[in-house]
């Protein structure tokens, strides 16, 4: 492992009973890497990236995060998932809270800054995602978008290294897609290390450093955009290709 690699994963293995959904899966994501997972729907892309965290607990293998094993029995490991961001298909604010109180809540709730350093922050980052002017509106009055864009900001409130994104445009009317792919594209330009399960084709090729396909419970095949999309190698993923492209 180099002082370059972040999340380092050694035999991943997850199994529901006697169905195995991933098996014996080994990869490596370097810091200020942008790394995109493609898939048929049901292959098990979720449940990958879920793992990372350990939201999903897994059957078998090690996953080190910054050289901590996040599957060891002494590890909290809510203490490595605070720089471990993640936003998911549905936006999850709370719909009681105002925008600025929901990008406050986790670094007050967690200690990680006072009530007065989080509402500055707060300030920034919906500065930075372009909705300062829905700090004191509730999500219910915000477009699928907009939440997306608030959700990726509350993220960003707990200083996360790395970012996991499920499928974060998916959830979208097509006419807002747009603006959430442009924040990300906008993270990934600033260094931000990022694994996003997408269908956006056109982003996994012009935003990610590398591509990985996951089929039949393995990472079948992976490398640049420009290897993956012009010139895969496996039957399964020319045959993927050419239903998405």
């Amino acid at each position: 492992m180099s002082a370059e690699t972040l999340l380092y994963v050694e035999g991943l293995t997850k199994t529901y009973g006697e169905n195995v959904v991933l098996d014996n899966i080994s990869t490596e994501i370097k810091r200020g890497e942008v790394v995109a997972i493609i898939g048929h729907s049901g292959c098990g892309k979720s449940t990958f990236l879920r793992s990372l965290n350990q939201l999903e607990k897994i059957t078998s293998g090690s996953i080190y995060f910054d050289g901590v094993d996040m599957t060891g029995s002494s590890v909290n490991i809510n203490n490595v998932r605070r720089r471990i961001g993640m936003v998911f298909q549905q936006f999850n604010l709370f719909p009681h809270m105002t925008i600025k109180e929901n990008i406050m809540f986790a670094p007050v709730k967690l200690k990680e800054m006072t009530k007065q350093e989080a509402s500055k922050r707060a300030d920034e980052l919906l500065k930075r995602v372009g909705l300062l002017d829905k700090a004191d509106q509730y999500p219910d009055m915000l477009s699928g978008g907009q939440k997306q864009r608030i959700a990726i900001a509350r993220t960003l409130a707990m200083n996360p290294e790395l970012i996991l994104f499920d499928e974060p445009t998916s959830a979208l009317d097509p006419e807002m897609v747009g603006e959430v792919l442009a924040l990300m594209k906008e993270l990934a330009n600033d260094g931000m290390t990022m694994i996003v399960v997408t269908h956006e084709m056109g982003f996994a090729r012009e935003v990610a450093n590398r591509v990985m396909f996951i089929d039949e419970k393995k990472i079948k095949e992976e490398g640049r955009p420009e290897d993956i999309f012009e010139n895969p190698e496996s039957p399964r993923l020319k045959e993927f290709l050419s239903k998405v492209l």
